[in-house]
């Protein structure tokens, strides 16, 4: 069994973030795939507490990034503290958000706080953060291990998204994930990960672990 644990690890090194995309298409009934494998993930009272906008429209995309690239022109401007442009320089990061058109798919990503029914009244979820959270984990994982690079990209604020798709008023826009086969002349920066030691540790009262 350790086998099969090891061979995930190992893909799982290998899955990082572009910010260069191939324009070739994606595969929509794989993009479908990987939303469904999302949605198995465990959530509160199993409300299922997400949705998943699919956009591959070209005019679509370009009004996402028009909209993103005022937010996030702003921001560098004006809004971004020292420490952060310093942590954010080993990315070269600009306001500028070209892979928002560039990429084939740009799946924005929705949790629902409540339902408001035909009556008027509301029918609430539970865990929302957790819940989505973890579903995006199963979605990045899902789109990696279908060959699809991904990127997670989030403007603040974002409540534009859910005007420009027309999302009801109980769901908030919690990122864009941007998807397609990664360009390989994309230079990935150098990073690396923290150790076990770093992240976790074994409480245990036996002194075989």
């Amino acid at each position: 069994m350790s086998d099969i644990s090891k061979i995930l690890l190992e893909k799982s090194k290998k899955r990082r973030t572009y910010r260069q995309f191939l324009e070739e298409p994606v595969d929509i009934d794989i993009i479908k795939d990987c939303i469904m494998t999302a949605a198995t993930a465990p959530s509160g009272a199993d409300k299922q507490p997400w949705h998943f906008s699919i956009i591959i429209d070209p005019v679509m995309k370009e009004k996402i990034r028009e909209e993103s690239e005022k937010i996030e022109k702003e921001f560098y401007d004006s809004k971004i503290t020292k420490e952060w442009q310093e942590d954010l320089n080993k990315l070269t990061l600009t306001w500028k958000k070209p892979f928002l058109t560039q990429a084939p798919c740009l799946i924005v990503i929705f949790k629902e706080f409540y339902k408001e029914n035909s009556d008027g009244t509301l029918d609430k979820n539970y865990y929302v953060n957790e819940s989505i959270g973890i579903s995006i984990g199963f979605l990045i994982n899902a789109l990696h291990n279908a060959g699809y690079a991904s990127l997670t990209y989030t403007p603040a604020p974002m409540m534009f998204l859910r005007d420009l798709l027309k999302r009801p008023s109980g769901e908030t826009p919690v990122m864009i994930l941007v998807v397609g086969k990664p360009n390989p002349n994309y230079s990935l920066p150098i990073l690396t990960k923290k150790t076990f030691e770093e992240i976790a540790e074994i409480i245990s009262n036996s002194p075989s672990i």
